[in-house]
């Protein structure tokens, strides 16, 4: 009898070890841009906060957001940082995914370069031309923008990767490119702007790096949707009050000079918890998204209507609205 007894304390402490080792992972995919998100990671803030709630940090990169919904689709990842394009991509084809926060809105760190050999000096001058950018992303968006208000219908469309586009420039296979920062400041090495984001958005067009959370994650877990958030929020306040410790940070993580963080930080707006629980501030990004379905759907990037309710529902402020403001 006791030697039964023996072998199931040992049966049982063996379970319970190796339960121990067999830790919770909250898996994050991250596009390389200087925004809050990178910024919290460098700050050490995702391991802080959910390494309380028990869970280990997994770090995913992506270049861009259709990786990304992929990587959603195989539930390999639980939160992606995404062009808001491709958040409605998801939407449109009812992937597992809602919008939890906005990082940034886009401005001058997206624009649409001409090469210096190519004498493009104006938009009108692109017709017939050859232009890369990433498809379904925040820049082919406004590009399309860009050349249906100048009635172009002749130029040559490419789909790039951010670094395809980089390589093909200097090989002078394209005449122009609609990419976003790093990879627009290698391009204006040998460019000029001709139309930035910044721009578009006086006309509408309003882009923005947006964060989608696995639905089923989130429902199960919203204590981590908070955590998330409140990463966000005290990455937010580090970065106004801590400006240039924020760039070094930036700089640092990303593998770049502070030269080219500032610039990329002053080419966007950076979104507050404040803004993200006004219903104002999501009613408008409701409607600015609702608008670019429509376009979407015209574009054939999306196969189906998105209804205001469907996007009410989608941009989800409701975990954001739980963070305290301290």
């Amino acid at each position: 009898m006791k030697k039964i007894t023996l072998i199931m304390v040992i049966i049982l402490m063996s379970f319970l070890t190796a339960c121990g080792n067999n830790e919770m992972e909250v898996n994050l995919g991250l596009l390389r841009v200087p925004n809050d998100a990178m910024l919290a990671k460098n700050m050490g803030l995702f391991e802080e906060k959910f390494n309380e709630l028990g869970y280990k940090v997994k770090y995913y990169y992506f270049d861009s957001g259709v990786d990304a919904n992929k990587a959603i689709v195989s539930g390999d990842i639980d939160f992606a940082t995404m062009g808001n394009i491709n958040a409605l991509i998801a939407l449109g084809n009812h992937l597992d995914a809602e919008l939890v926060w906005i990082h940034e809105t886009l401005g001058d760190v997206e624009a649409l370069v001409a090469k210096n050999s190519s004498n493009i000096t104006t938009v009108d001058d692109l017709s017939g031309k050859t232009i890369a950018t990433t498809f379904a992303s925040t820049a082919h968006y406004v590009l399309l923008n860009v050349l249906q208000e100048a009635g172009i219908d002749d130029a040559q469309l490419l789909n790039m990767k951010t670094s395809e586009i980089v390589a093909a420039w200097n090989r002078g296979d394209i005449d122009a490119a609609y990419t976003w920062q790093p990879s627009l400041g290698m391009l204006l090495q040998d460019g000029a702007v001709l139309v930035s984001s910044a721009d578009m958005i006086e006309k509408g067009y309003m882009t923005a790096n947006v964060e989608l959370a696995r639905k089923s994650f989130a429902e199960e877990h919203p204590e981590l949707v908070k955590a998330y958030i409140e990463c966000m929020h005290e990455a937010y306040q580090y970065f106004e009050g801590n400006q240039v410790e924020a760039i070094n940070k930036l700089a640092a993580e990303l593998e770049l000079d502070n030269a080219e963080i500032t610039i990329e930080v002053n080419g966007s707006i950076w979104t507050s918890l404040e803004e993200m629980q006004s219903s104002i501030f999501v009613s408008q990004y409701v409607d600015t998204m609702l608008s670019q379905c429509v376009f979407l759907k015209n574009q054939t990037f999306l196969t189906r209507d998105i209804t205001r309710s469907e996007m009410v529902a989608f941009l989800n402020n409701a975990y954001a609205l739980e963070v305290q403001d301290e």
